[in-house]
């Protein structure tokens, strides 16, 4: 699938103000990954660091809080994220797709999280990390696996490619990644009505993938309709309906 790299800025941009409120996976697996990075990093200090995708600075801030690093260089597709970020010196910014840009050299950490799903070409980018790592340096991400949004895919055919865990496995394998941790789960939002769904989806920006889609107030009430597969009635015979979301986990490293 061709993304349309300028359309998901606006469609981020447009959600940053309620990214921050709605995000609740997204920040649990900021978490999650930073937890997994203290637990295998050898060093908890850090000379450069590359993040991907910085967007709100979920990731960042948590970065900045359990590691000390001298250099952090941030990336995002627009430069209004910097507003989420106060001013300091050892911050550097570089905005635009990454898979255009040069990214900074010697290292020690590059991460990511719930941004690597926009990337076309993913083999290229692993090797551009391979090759701006120092020798045993970090590539810690989080991104999502092929069950993410699956009831969105489902009813719309709207979604992005997710690639699989063994895929991912591959990839980092063929640029000499040591894999010390790879992992997959899902997490499942309720909502009680489908309308909520697509609310939840505008204010994390997700809606970017679906260019083509245009509701109509039929088609409206059949997605509606047609969710209700995707519901379950609690104790209380109240319905909740569902959304999933598949992160994988991975802490790689650089080989000497």
């Amino acid at each position: 699938m061709n993304i349309d790299k300028l359309q998901v800025a606006q469609r981020f941009e447009k959600a940053a103000q309620s990214y921050t409120q709605h995000a609740v996976v997204q920040k649990q697996i900021c978490q999650d990954l930073i937890r997994l990075m203290q637990e295998h990093l050898s060093k908890k200090s850090l000379d450069c660091v590359f993040e991907i995708g910085c967007g709100s600075g979920n990731l960042s801030h948590l970065l900045m809080q359990h590691f000390a690093i001298k250099q952090l260089f941030l990336n995002d597709l627009y430069p209004e994220v910097q507003q989420h970020f106060q001013a300091k010196e050892n911050l550097q910014w570089l905005i635009g797709d990454v898979e255009q840009l040069n990214f900074p050299q010697t290292l020690d950490l590059i991460t990511s999280s719930s941004a690597l799903q926009w990337i076309a070409d993913l083999d290229a980018v692993f090797k551009k990390c391979s090759e701006a790592l120092t020798q045993q340096g970090y590539l810690c991400f989080s991104t999502f696996g092929q069950q993410n949004l699956k009831e969105i895919k489902a009813l719309t055919g709207q979604g992005l490619g997710y690639l699989g865990i063994e895929s991912i496995q591959q990839k980092l394998l063929q640029q000499d990644f040591e894999i010390l941790h790879l992992s997959e789960g899902m997490e499942t939002l309720t909502f009680s009505h489908p309308k909520e769904v697509l609310q939840h989806l505008k204010a994390t920006g997700v809606t970017a993938t679906a260019s083509q889609h245009r509701w109509t107030k039929q088609s409206l009430q059949q997605f509606y309709q047609d969710y209700l597969q995707f519901s379950e009635l609690d104790q209380r015979g109240q319905r909740h309906y569902q959304l999933s979301y598949h992160p994988i986990y991975c802490i790689a490293r650089s080989k000497p």
